[in-house]
This record gives C-alpha cells, sequence and structure tokens, in this order.
C-alpha cells in the first residue's frame, strides 16, 4: 500500500502537468447539441501485424448511451470493414455494473481484450493481480500523438497498460434559465455565495441540487472538493499518502456538507438515485445543479425525455472557494478516461486501440461532447471545462480511483453517510482512516 500511495503522489502532480499542457483559454458557455448518428470513420486504418485468421476483440466500455454509444460503434464498424477478419465485440455497462461485472471476470481469469479504465490505484491493483497487458512496446511507435502527461496515468512501475481517450475536470453544471428565475445573477465564485443561493433557488421552489445517493461517488466528488478548497493541494496529497484523514480539512469539509444538508437542496428521493437518474433531474429541468465532469452534457440529454437536454441553458462553474482555506480556486478534481488493455489481448486489439486514438477519431469524441480527447492536434467544445482544466495548478484524481479498490470503497461509503445525514464529519474522517491502516 506505500508504495500504491507514492505512486498517488506522482500522480496528482502528473495530472496538474497533464491540465498545463492541453489547456487553452476559452469562452464560459459549452455547446451541448446532439450530432447525428456518427458515419464511420474514415481515419486510415494502420496496417494490421496480425494473420488474416478471424480474430474476435472483446470490448468493454460505460458509454451507454448516445451520442458516445453511436461514435465509438461507429469507430468500430470502421476497423472491422477496413479489417474483414477482425470483429470487434462490444459490451456496453453502466458504470457501477461494468465495476461489479469487470470484478468478478477478472478474478475467474477472463480478462477483456480493452476495457475502460480510469488508471490511477485501480488499475495498478489491477496490473499486480497479472490482469494486464505490458503494451509499452506495442504502442512506441505511436505514444507521441497522445499527451505524455495523461498517457502516463496509465502507466504503472514504468509499464504502459492502456491509454487514455479523455481528460478533463469536475466542476458544476448549472440551468441558466433557472437561476434566472431564482433572481441568481452570476454563478457563486465562493461557498458562502452557493449556499445562499441554494437559498434562493429553495425560495423559488426550485430543487438546486441533484446527487445520486445510491452510488454514492457523485456525491463524494463534492466532498472532495470542499475539502481540497478547505486544506489546500499539499494537504490533500498527504492525506492520500499517509493514509491520515482524521484533519481539520477533513473534519471541516463534513461540517460544510451538513450546512448543505440544512437547507434541503436534494432532488426527492436523492438516496436511492443512480447516477442516471441524477441526470435526468438536471437535464429535464428538474434540478438546477449537479456537480459532475466533463461528461454531464451528454448524459442529462441521453436521459432526457426529448433527447436534447437543456442546449444553450447548460453553464459550467468551477467548484467555489470556501473562506479562510488553503486551497486556491484552480485546485480541481478531474480525471478522465481510458481504455485499458487485457494480458492475452491479440495484436489485432493493439491495432485496433492505435485506430481507436487516431485524431480524427479523438475528434469525434470531441465533437460529440463527450470527452476531452488527449490526442495532440485536436481541440474540444467542452470551453468552460477546457479552460478550467488548462488554469489548475494542482488535480487531484478522483479519490476512488487514485486509490486501491478497497480504499475507494470505504471512501464512498463513508462519505455518503455525510449526505443521508447517518454519520457526523469526524466519524467520516476516522472511518476513511481506519480503511487505510487495515490495508
Amino acid at each position: 500500500m506505500l508504495s500504491s500511495r507514492r505512486r498517488i503522489a506522482g500522480l496528482i502532480g502528473v495530472i496538474a502537468l497533464v491540465m498545463g499542457a492541453c489547456g487553452t483559454a476559452a469562452s464560459p458557455s459549452p455547446s451541448t447539441t446532439q450530432p447525428s448518428a456518427a458515419p464511420p470513420s474514415t481515419a486510415a486504418a494502420s496496417p494490421s501485424t496480425a494473420s488474416t485468421e478471424p480474430v474476435t476483440v472483446e470490448w468493454w466500455h460505460i458509454t451507454t448511451g448516445d451520442p458516445g454509444k453511436t461514435v465509438f460503434q461507429g469507430i468500430a464498424d470502421a476497423y472491422t470493414t477496413a479489417h474483414p477478419n477482425v470483429k470487434i465485440n462490444i459490451t456496453i455497462l453502466e458504470n457501477e455494473a461494468f465495476k461489479t461485472k469487470l470484478a468478478t471476470s477478472l478474478q475467474s481469469g477472463e480478462v477483456p481484450d480493452l476495457f475502460q479504465s480510469w488508471g490511477g490505484g485501480i488499475m495498478a491493483a489491477q496490473a499486480d493481480a497479472g490482469a494486464l497487458k505490458d503494451i509499452t512496446a506495442d504502442i512506441a511507435s505511436w505514444k507521441d500523438t497522445i499527451n505524455p502527461g495523461a498517457l502516463s496515468i496509465y502507466t504503472y512501475k514504468g509499464v504502459q497498460y492502456g491509454v487514455p481517450w479523455d481528460m478533463g475536470m469536475i466542476g458544476v453544471w448549472y440551468n441558466k434559465a433557472l437561476f434566472t428565475k431564482a433572481g441568481i445573477t452570476a454563478p457563486p465564485t465562493t461557498w458562502d455565495e452557493y449556499l445562499a443561493d441554494v437559498g434562493k433557488l429553495k425560495a423559488a421552489k426550485i430543487t438546486p441540487l441533484a446527487i445520486a445517493g445510491k452510488d454514492m461517488w457523485p456525491s463524494m466528488h463534492l466532498w472532495t472538493y470542499l475539502a481540497l478548497r478547505i486544506g489546500g493541494g499539499e494537504n490533500m496529497a498527504q492525506m492520500v499518502q499517509t493514509g491520515n484523514w482524521s484533519t481539520d480539512a477533513c473534519t471541516k469539509a463534513g461540517d460544510e456538507v451538513l450546512k448543505l444538508n440544512a437547507l434541503d437542496p436534494y432532488q426527492a428521493g436523492f438516496k436511492a438515485a443512480d447516477y442516471n437518474a441524477e441526470a435526468a433531474a438536471v437535464g429535464n429541468g428538474k434540478a438546477a445543479m449537479e456537480v459532475m465532469g466533463q461528461w454531464a452534457p451528454a448524459v442529462q440529454m441521453d436521459q432526457s425525455a426529448d433527447k436534447k437536454g437543456l442546449g444553450d441553458d447548460l453553464g459550467w462553474f468551477p467548484f467555489p472557494t470556501v473562506s479562510g482555506g488553503a486551497g486556491a480556486a484552480t485546485d480541481g478534481v478531474g480525471g478522465g478516461n481510458g481504455i485499458a488493455v487485457g494480458k492475452n489481448a491479440s495484436p489485432e486489439a493493439l491495432d485496433f486501440l492505435k485506430f481507436f486514438s487516431s485524431v480524427e477519431n479523438a475528434k469525434k469524441i470531441n465533437e460529440a461532447n463527450f470527452g476531452l480527447s488527449p490526442v495532440i492536434g485536436t481541440e474540444a467544445n467542452l470551453k468552460a471545462v477546457l479552460a478550467g482544466r488548462g488554469q489548475a495548478t494542482f488535480m487531484q484524481l478522483y479519490l476512488d480511483q487514485a486509490t486501491s479498490p478497497a480504499m475507494g470503497t470505504a471512501i464512498n461509503e463513508a462519505t455518503i453517510g455525510l449526505f443521508d445525514g447517518e454519520s457526523k464529519p469526524a466519524e467520516v474522517c476516522q472511518a476513511i482512516t481506519d480503511a487505510a491502516a487495515a490495508q
């Protein structure tokens, strides 16, 4: 666990570099226009070094809704058209179902060739278990086409086990029309302003904030931001590295959650809500805000009744600062999505991964607004997130991915107790500390 914690500390610095390398200044309002079904990619598929014998590539991903699902299918179809001997068998799973199914699959030794990964401690544990393939040599000829900081998140002990297709930052997505209705003229920049705006939304009979209590990780991100804003990046890194969460920053973050709870800001039934329900509440205009990553507009759109989402009414702002806190406004919580390579992946699977990572296919991801590609030479349309990412001086990888699988579960389970009103701040911090000590 100590070596994992040291790696996590390194990852924190790496992500800060990623943000500086990828980011550019941009306007504050992202486009959320629904693209048409993606046509087959015309990116040149690289000549396969494998045989022409029939091969099936198993690919598991969690992009359950459009436009992402259609874009991914189009990329796979384009590759198989150019390589008729290859069949790409796609398994699409919801986030939590994916984690459960993958864990069972890895335990049985049946590892998909390509599958969703966030890098960090989870990937490190998979590598230690012998479930992943060393692809360092396989991608040597094209690795320089991907931002090196983003690529390094999928490196463990000097070995490459996967590649990123998305890298971004969590922030607050909000409904501009509902803010206007509540008399809010600008997004809040401080936590005190945020709480005041929650009060204004409640007074206007608008649900201020949607969270997914059942899935736990969405609210965990909000708590992480409060701990980061109060204690600062160095303090956050220290807690992750040492496993000691019984700190003022951790406890005070819980205190601020309790202040939020006192305003009764969440949607009805939030304790049993999954992430899709959270996204639907925002996408259908039933809740004014959610704290979520760069994928939010696409999921809101897919989960909305008309499949259009909020359109131009959707805005984004960085998580507010906390008065007296040591954290900078530019400190962020972020990460992204990638593809890990299973231990028995064929040459065809690696060739498809190269094709998937081409500039043209990366642009399809950006243009569909469900990811921010780290492929060099692409530009993303999620402009507000991209601007925030570019200004970040410190970036904490999602805590449930930066740490070990057991620690990630412990953090999620401890922090949801705050939002449910079942745990006190100091109890949450102690529970996480105890989980770290048990590793």
